[in-house]
């Protein structure tokens, strides 16, 4: 007797999951920093898709100064994992965006397949740019989530973690102006001093 359906598939993950844990594809100290403000972001999903509007709606809302570049890709399928490799490729060789989110929106644990895959999860880790995982909805993890630099919950969340809000941009725009205004004024006032008593 073994195990069918849902079953076998979890215990081919859970075996997934094992080994590449164990070679070091998840650790933290590998992961990349998200860069604070990106200029162009990739995104590797469907161009049909509801996920890329919803990703570009969120990101608009919260700052309308970026650029995003669509990688299309098959999320579901045999060819997904390698036209998602292709996608991580075609950024790293070009060398065209800060970050890349590979997305795609909720499903069955085989709908989600393709982002369990080992080559996938290897290419996201040899990628030098960050990599951000939003794949299903919040409770759907894959391979992919634990290999990736970051993982959003959703797409949508993908979207704010990626972009800081145009006005939380500004706010700390201003703090660091006052700081610097607030330092320039008391270091010119103790030079003063010290040329009065000169």
């Amino acid at each position: 007797m073994k195990k069918a359906g849902q079953g076998d598939l979890k215990e081919q993950l859970r075996l997934l999951y094992e080994k590449l844990k164990k070679e070091g594809i998840f650790d933290e100290a590998h992961k990349k920093k998200l860069p604070m403000r990106p200029q162009r972001i990739g995104v590797i999903s469907s161009a049909s898709g509801a996920v890329i509007h919803d990703i570009l709606v969120k990101l608009r809302m919260r700052n309308p100064y970026f650029d995003v570049l669509l990688y299309p890709a098959a999320v579901q399928g045999e060819n997904c994992p390698g036209e998602v490799i292709e996608g991580v490729k075609y950024f790293e060789d070009k060398g065209n965006v800060d970050v890349i989110i590979i997305a795609r929106g909720g499903g069955s644990i085989e709908d989600l397949m393709g982002f369990n895959d080992e080559s996938l999860a290897r290419a996201v880790y040899d990628c030098p740019i960050p990599v951000i995982s939003a794949i299903g909805h919040e409770t759907d993890y894959t391979i992919l989530d634990f290999a990736a630099d970051h993982r959003s919950p959703t797409p949508t969340a993908a979207a704010e973690d990626v972009l800081m809000s145009f006005d939380e941009l500004s706010g700390m725009i201003e703090n660091l102006r006052a700081k610097l205004n607030f330092n320039m004024s008391d270091y010119l006032s103790k030079k003063r001093i010290v040329l009065n008593s000169l």
